[in-house]
Parts: structure tokens; C-alpha cells; sequence
């Protein structure tokens, strides 16, 4: 006998409205990581002169908003993982997605270490990056390699929160039947892979870099853009049948 699909359950419900409070504190993230200081390393590059000069100023500046970036980053993945703890009670394979944004959680806070780090030693790094983003690393490492080691390690942690995100969400797209929310997966995992030439520029020379890095504030304001649509739910909504 066929099974009446079941009304949408509480948890459900609860793990939408999560997901779009997650997403919502994803797009202020971007803007305050990713958008703004990337806009800012872009015009000192390009167009060098005044305040868009690698000069302390600037660090200063930048390495704030990835403090404050990696602090809204964290709270994200904290909604994130509230709302996947929901879906979990009504379908187990949420699990893997849970536990990657515990990761990732640690990961953003080992960053904001770094970030700190940085904004403590601004002037000293200025001097070793002699205009150059890509030895940002290499004056770390001589510099401060406490800071570029949690550096280094926070940022593959919060990529796997990053991953958790994906991985989550398109599950989320198949639970609350909404398409959109598997693009906004699918816009994360794109963000994911371009995240990692920017990471490699540090160590090896990546063609094309600057134009990725125009790509990459981008995706990141479109992804939890479509998440945030996406969790919003239809009235009357109806959940996936149940098999006894």
C-alpha cells in the first residue's frame, strides 16, 4: 500500500530556518573576508598609490577584516551546523556534514590567531613584501612562523568546514525539495577549488591568479545568496514518503 507523504516535521522546519540564518551570516562574511580586502589588494597591485599601497596602513586594515571576517565565518558555520543537527534527527546522513563544520569551526579559529598575529606585526611584514602579496607567506614564516603555521593549518580546517557546507546543503536541497539549494552547494564547491589557487600562489607562480581572485568575491555572495533563498520554504511543503 502506497504512503501519503508526511507533512513537513518540526525538525525539518527548525533545520530550514537555520540554514537561512547560516546563509545570511555567510554573505556578511564574504563581504567582510573576502569582497573588501580582496577589492583592497587588487588596487594596490593594480593601481598603486595613497592608502592602496602596500603599506602598514593597509595590513592593518586588511588583517582587521579578516579578524572580523573569520569571527562572522565562525558563527556561519555554527548556524550551520545547528541546522544540520536538525536534518539529523530525521536522516542520519547528516552526520558527515556535522562533524566537518565542527572542523571548520576550528579551523576559522585558528585564523582569527593568525589574523591577530598579523595585525601585531604589520609593519615588520610590510617591509619583507616589498609590494608583494605572494611573499605574504614566506615574511610570515620568518617573521612570525607561529602565526603562519596556524595560519597554514586553519585554513585547510575551515576548507574541510567549507566541504561540510557543500555536503550538507545539497542534502538539505534533497530533504526540502528546492532546487536552488543544490546550486548554492554547487556554487560552494566551486569557491572551494579556486580558494586553493590563491593558497598554491604562495608557493608556486598560478597564472590567471588575479582573475581568479576577482571570482572568488563573486561565488562567495552568490552561494549563501542561493542557500538563503533557498530555505525558505513553501507553505504545505511536503516531506519525502516514508518506507515502514
Amino acid at each position: 500500500m502506497a504512503h501519503v507523504p508526511a507533512p513537513v516535521t518540526t525538525e525539518d522546519a527548525k533545520g530550514a530556518e537555520f540554514l537561512g540564518i547560516g546563509a545570511a551570516m555567510g554573505v556578511a562574511a564574504a563581504v567582510v573576508t573576502l569582497v573588501v580586502p580582496i577589492v583592497f589588494v587588487l588596487l594596490a597591485t593594480k593601481n598603486p598609490g595613497g592608502f592602496f599601497s602596500f603599506a602598514p596602513a593597509l595590513l592593518q586594515t586588511t588583517a582587521t577584516l579578516v579578524l572580523a571576517g573569520a569571527i562572522l565565518f565562525l558563527l556561519s558555520l555554527f548556524l550551520y551546523r545547528r541546522s544540520f543537527a536538525r536534518f539529523r534527527k530525521v536522516d542520519r546522513r547528516f552526520i558527515a556534514a556535522s562533524v566537518l563544520c565542527i572542523i571548520g569551526s576550528l579551523g576559522f579559529l585558528l585564523l582569527v590567531v593568525a589574523a591577530a598575529v598579523v595585525l601585531g606585526n604589520a609593519s615588520s611584514l610590510t617591509n619583507c613584501l616589498h609590494g608583494q602579496p605572494s611573499h605574504a607567506l614566506t615574511c610570515l614564516k620568518s617573521g612570525q612562523p607561529l602565526g603562519a603555521y596556524t595560519g597554514l593549518a586553519g585554513f585547510w580546517l575551515a576548507w574541510l568546514g567549507g566541504l561540510g557546507i557543500v555536503l550538507g546543503v545539497g542534502m538539505a536541497g534533497g530533504r526540502l525539495h528546492r532546487g536552488v539549494l543544490y546550486g548554492g552547494a554547487a556554487v560552494y564547491a566551486i569557491l572551494l577549488l579556486l580558494l586553493v589557487a590563491p593558497f598554491l600562489a604562495l608557493f608556486v607562480s598560478v597564472p590567471g591568479i588575479s582573475d581568479l581572485l576577482w571570482v572568488a568575491p563573486v561565488l562567495a555572495l552568490i552561494g549563501p545568496g542561493l542557500v538563503l533563498v533557498g530555505s525558505r520554504a513553501a507553505p504545505g511543503r511536503k516531506a519525502p514518503p516514508t518506507s515502514t
